[in-house]
């Protein structure tokens, strides 16, 4: 019976179409991950500190995803504000709250694409996490990751600009969902 079908049937991948797909497979991965850091500052202890031009130092304990998100937060402190940024692409020339906070957690592997603060009220674990606590509520999200505050709102009574970046001063989590992701 085997000699009975045609050859064709037998072979009926392209060479050159499994070859470019070869290709096509091994680019694209690369291309998404250089979008995010892949290392950055380091500090002693179990707290991330904010050193220079409101870069953040990872602390050498946390998880490799925490340290991810923490890189990340950096790259998007140079970037404006803009509604509905970073929710078609995690690459983005401006950044709202919720594309911010997707943005590094897509750094740290936790998630494959944006997601809107409706989402993130859903995202992961009800409660506070111990690297990473996501705030949510209806039209605005922040997070705290290993002891800072990442928001896009200068929440000190909204004197400052209005950008994706770290913040020292507490935001009370009053009328927001607080989430995690599992394990962290």
């Amino acid at each position: 019976m085997y000699e009975a079908v045609p050859e064709e049937f037998i072979y009926s991948v392209n060479r050159k179409v499994l070859l470019g797909a070869s290709v096509f497979a091994l680019i694209i991965p690369s291309a998404i991950a250089d979008v995010f850091p892949a290392s950055g500052p380091v500090i002693g202890g179990k707290k991330a500190r904010i050193y220079s031009a409101g870069q953040a130092a990872a602390p050498k304990k946390a998880p490799v995803a925490i340290k991810r998100a923490i890189w990340a937060a950096n790259q998007l402190s140079s970037k404006p504000y803009c509604y509905g940024g970073g929710h078609r692409s995690f690459d983005d020339s401006g950044y709202d709250c919720s594309g911010t906070i997707s943005y590094v957690l897509g750094a740290a592997g936790l998630i494959s694409s944006p997601m809107s603060s409706r989402d993130l009220r859903h995202y992961g674990r009800r409660g506070r996490g111990k690297w990473i606590t996501i705030y949510a509520r209806k039209g605005h999200t922040f997070a705290v990751i290993a002891g800072l505050r990442l928001d896009t709102t200068p929440y000190d009574n909204y004197t400052g600009r209005w950008a994706p970046g770290w913040q020292t001063t507490d935001r009370s989590p009053r009328g927001f969902v607080a989430r995690h992701p599992v394990g962290l």
